[in-house]
């Protein structure tokens, strides 16, 4: 029997991959046997990370051969195009990180209809258009995973992030519903519900909220985490960790969720 916790040869589309959560998980399913494609828009970061997962690979002894692959997720069509470019050239690819970075802080009263669709366009629309360009080669493997990375707002919404809180509960949603659509291909899907965790997103957000508060990044980051019941902010490779299990073949009947990494922060089960 195969080792459960392996995805040996399988190719993983991460999206977001060049810092933060994208390039942990990308680490993750690397240390795992997979052979990763990283997608995002700096190509001369990208490189960085695949020469950084090829060292992985061979730490832990599986072939490597990773890809990078440049693209604008606020382009649905166009970074579309290139995956399907992409898939035509390597082949099918099992393992979908949907991953982005999120939309400016700022609440939500402040927030016009053009911030609603730049959001949407970048982790709706192009989210679902990828599963499109992926979905076919799943269903004829009769295996595959969609990871959605969203937030912790989809249990409760974080003040001062409107336009992100709104964004995420639409991801939640479609998600769901597509979980139920191709779970009999073989095909699961979830989502990863990252809590504080100590990316340069959420650095820029304490910057943010400190200036109006007349303090310090390092003292909202203090506070911030005296409200976590783990006491600390999250890492990235934590997050990384359950979207590993969720891509392995040892989650095949784990799909629907919505699995908060967040040190015990989210109200309810």
């Amino acid at each position: 029997m195969k080792n459960p916790d392996r995805l040996d040869g399988v190719r993983a589309l991460v999206c977001g991959a060049s810092a933060g959560i994208g390039r942990a998980i990308a680490r993750e399913l690397a240390r795992r046997g997979a052979r990763v494609t990283l997608l995002a828009r700096r190509r001369n970061v990208l490189e960085e990370a695949r020469e950084e997962l090829e060292a992985i690979s061979r730490e832990h002894g599986s072939a490597g051969g990773h890809l990078v692959l440049v693209a604008d997720m606020d382009d649905p069509d166009g970074t579309a195009a290139a995956v399907r470019a992409h898939l035509e050239e390597h082949g099918p690819h099992l393992v979908l990180v949907h991953n982005s970075g999120g939309p400016p802080a700022g609440p939500i009263v402040e927030a016009t209809p053009a911030d609603f669709e730049t959001a949407l366009r970048r982790h709706l629309f192009t989210g679902h258009l990828l599963v499109r360009e992926l979905l076919p080669g799943m269903r004829e493997a009769g295996w595959g995973r969609v990871i959605n990375v969203v937030s912790l707002s989809v249990k409760a919404p974080i003040p001062g992030l409107g336009v992100s809180n709104t964004t995420r509960w639409a991801v939640a949603a479609w998600a769901k519903t597509l979980a139920g659509e191709v779970a009999r291909d073989g095909v699961t899907v979830n989502c990863v519900l990252p809590g504080y965790t100590e990316t340069e997103r959420l650095a820029k957000l304490f910057e943010k909220i400190a200036g109006e508060k007349g303090t310090t990044p390092e003292e909202v980051a203090r506070e911030t985490a005296e409200r976590i019941p783990a006491g600390r902010l999250g890492r990235p490779e934590e997050v990384a960790a359950l979207a590993g299990f969720l891509a392995s073949p040892a989650a095949s009947y784990v799909t629907g969720t919505a699995i908060p990494v967040d040190g015990g922060a989210s109200p309810g089960l």
